[in-house]
């Protein structure tokens, strides 16, 4: 198979490799649609060797022996990071969070199929959820990074019609914040610098978007909801003094939802406000998958203009030059297209 490899500081290339093989209940997918996160980091760095990468739908082709929930031929996503299946949080569908991750390249005896930046990866069987045939691979393999942090913030928080949401950060994670927001039905304001995607999230029907960096962008904030804060926020930016900001956006018994790996809030104004902060990595895929699904196909029209970009694996180097340029929302690699 073909993988990407990264062979300087914003360079890259395809290398010709074994397949994965699989064991106990892991199953290899044939990658058609595989979405990309922060991996571009790698790629600005020069940090030579295989480009990571833990988004992808596919379809399964070989299965090991203890695996009974696929077969060859389903159609699935692929959940990331690989839990141990038996603790309580695995069972619960929050692997994500599992401490004691099972190692595919220990069990399969591989060195290839755990990064999906490549034509195969593997993964155990309860971590690929089932595709249902009338979306594409495009749209499904959103329920990685694309939703799947939204799709936390939003569940957690109960957005409905009647909200006004504030996403911090709109970027690829929080124009799928957005999208979900604007399904349920609610107001949505953003924060953001970035021209390219502050005008991609007018054109999906975010309201009105605040520079955070200006003096007054909390006043800004305070105008645009009547003096009285954010009932719910979403922080997706990722930046040091975000998380702060939206506790003072917040409204009094306000909800802040935090997809984001920012700097600290202050607890003082948490309690005085009496908000309530939630961690939401990801999303749970044994309890949601038939909302997330419904989600997808509900949302279609907002996610194909989400997705601004789509390169076979031939134009990899293009493709992670503009994901390193930010000037694009979600882009999907196609390992299969020259």
């Amino acid at each position: 198979m073909k993988r990407i490899v990264v062979t300087g500081r914003s360079q890259c290339a395809l290398e010709d490799i074994d397949d994965p093989r699989v064991a106990d209940n892991y199953a290899r997918v044939k990658i058609y649609s595989a979405p990309m996160c922060t991996e571009f980091h790698q790629f600005l760095s020069g940090d030579t060797g295989p480009l990571g990468g833990h988004e992808a739908a596919g379809e399964v082709v070989e299965v090991g022996p203890r695996a009974t929930r696929v077969k060859p031929g389903d159609r699935v996503v692929v959940m990331p990071s690989s839990g141990c299946g038996v603790c309580d949080l695995c069972l619960s569908g929050d692997h994500i969070y599992c401490q004691d991750k099972k190692d595919p390249n220990v069990i399969c005896g591989i060195e290839t199929g755990t990064t999906t930046y490549a034509q195969y990866c593997v993964q155990q069987d309860w971590l690929l959820v089932p595709l249902p045939d009338d979306l594409s691979y495009d749209r499904a393999s959103m329920a990685c990074c694309g939703l799947g942090p939204a799709f936390n913030a939003n569940h957690t928080m109960r957005v409905a019609a009647t909200d006004t949401v504030l996403v911090s950060g709109l970027g690829p994670v929080g124009l799928g914040t957005a999208a979900i927001a604007l399904y349920r039905g609610a107001r949505v304001l953003g924060l953001e610098v970035n021209p390219y995607r502050i005008q991609l999230a007018r054109e999906m029907g975010v309201a009105a978007v605040v520079d955070p960096t200006g003096d007054g962008a909390l006043e800004e904030i305070m105008d645009l909801t009547e003096g009285k804060g954010v009932p719910k926020s979403v922080e997706c930016s990722s930046a040091e003094m975000a998380p702060d900001f939206l506790v003072k956006a917040a409204a009094r018994r306000g909800l802040i939802a935090s997809p984001g790996w920012g700097g600290p809030m202050n607890a003082r104004e948490i309690n005085a406000k009496g908000l309530t902060v939630y961690g939401c990595w990801h999303w749970n895929h044994l309890q949601d998958t038939q909302a997330m699904m419904s989600t997808i196909r509900g949302a279609k029209s907002l996610l194909d203009k989400m997705i601004t970009h789509t390169f076979p694996f031939s134009q990899v180097q293009q493709a992670l030059e503009t994901r390193s340029g930010s000037r694009c929302g979600k882009i999907i690699l196609h390992p299969w297209e020259d």
